[in-house]
């Protein structure tokens, strides 16, 4: 027998170390990966607005963040009226979005009606765990 560095695929492998899941990962037919894959059922998505009618009420806690800053709590101490705290953004800088303490946008401050408020510029996609 040949150095192992030397051999082909089909000189590595027998027919009869090979198993069915095997075939279907080299590339057998569609019949064969689809019988072999586990079925994966999906949940109906809600058709209408009113399917969701359910979590309406549910309260969530939204938050809009300037910036941060870190100090020791001595200097948070010494605060006082007219202080001013450096945040880590800069002017005109987006600002995070967090529902339920999880990232879900950026955006900018405005003003509306006398108040402050959040427009969204940018919807933050994360894959769940």
């Amino acid at each position: 027998m040949a150095d192992e560095t030397d051999l082909e695929l089909d000189e590595l492998v027998t027919e009869e170390d090979v198993t069915d899941v095997d075939k279907v990962r080299v590339g057998d037919s569609a019949e064969a990966a689809t019988a072999a894959e586990p079925e994966i059922i999906i949940p109906d998505l809600p058709d209408s607005p009113q399917d969701l009618e359910v979590v309406y009420d549910v309260p969530v806690q939204v938050s809009a963040v300037l910036g941060k800053a870190t100090m020791q709590v001595n200097q948070l101490l010494r605060l006082g009226r007219g202080a001013v705290v450096e945040l880590d953004r800069k002017v005109g800088e987006a600002i995070d979005i967090y529902v339920n303490n999880r990232l879900v946008a950026r955006g900018e401050v405005v003003v509306v009606e006398e108040r402050l408020g959040v427009t969204m510029t940018e919807i933050i996609k994360t894959e769940r765990n």
